[in-house]
């Protein structure tokens, strides 16, 4: 597997190169937007992206847009000292597959490299479809049999998350950090009343629910 690391910071970009090819990955670097771009669109067998924000010459939202903008549906995680939650929702809603903040444990980012890597490519995709459920990250909105559900942003973002992440058991400590960032008390029943609410309109009014209790794990957005 190969993978693409657009990255300014010599230290971070060395440090994940070492660590990711210790564990049997191909690592390129590139130290700014445009060369990182040019790299993502003209080199064929590159199979995931490490993708910073800050970077000189083009950024990292750019560089998302350019990429899904242009039909290309390889795997982009952005890892960035950009942590609030309007950052997280527009990486997300830009078509990331995934968000994780700095400073970050080398652990953590080896999971979710992997976790991106076994996903199915038919869920790369601007448009994402589970059942009869479809969710369009772009108009940023989703339909249901047909449907249009007249969800909040809030809501929105977090069937984003669950779409994109189908199949895929998520904690409530996940779901808190990247719906509502790091600081958030994820013991509070708040995600609980979204998820609730978010069920009231995604499920309720049809047939087959999509949206699953794991009790004890957290909640996962599957056909059964």
């Amino acid at each position: 597997m190969r993978i693409l690391i657009i990255e300014d910071e010599k230290k971070t970009a060395d440090f994940l190169k070492k660590g990711l090819e210790e564990n049997g990955f191909t690592v390129d670097i590139a130290d700014n937007g445009e060369d990182g771009l040019h790299l993502a669109t003209s080199e064929e067998d590159i199979d995931l992206i490490i993708l910073d924000v800050m970077l000189p010459k083009r950024d990292g939202w750019s560089i998302i847009g350019a990429l899904r903008g242009g039909g290309w549906q390889i795997p982009v995680l952005f890892l960035t000292a950009r942590d609030s939650v309007q950052d997280r929702v527009r990486g997300l809603e830009l078509g990331a597959d995934d968000y994780l903040v700095k400073p970050f444990a080398f652990s953590e980012l080896l999971a979710r490299v992997r976790t991106l890597l076994r996903r199915k490519p038919a869920l790369q995709s601007d448009t994402l479809r589970i059942a009869d459920l479809e969710v369009d990250l772009l108009r940023h909105c989703a339909i249901r049999g047909g449907v249009r559900l007249d969800l909040t942003q809030k809501e929105f973002s977090l069937l984003a998350l669950f779409a994109q992440r189908a199949g895929e058991v998520l904690s409530r400590t996940l779901i808190s950090e990247q719906i509502w960032g790091m600081d958030f008390d994820s013991d509070t029943n708040v995600i609980d009343v979204a998820i609730r609410r978010l069920r009231a309109k995604v499920d309720a009014p049809f047939k087959k629910e999509l949206i699953h209790t794991v009790r004890g794990v957290g909640y996962v957005l599957e056909t059964r």
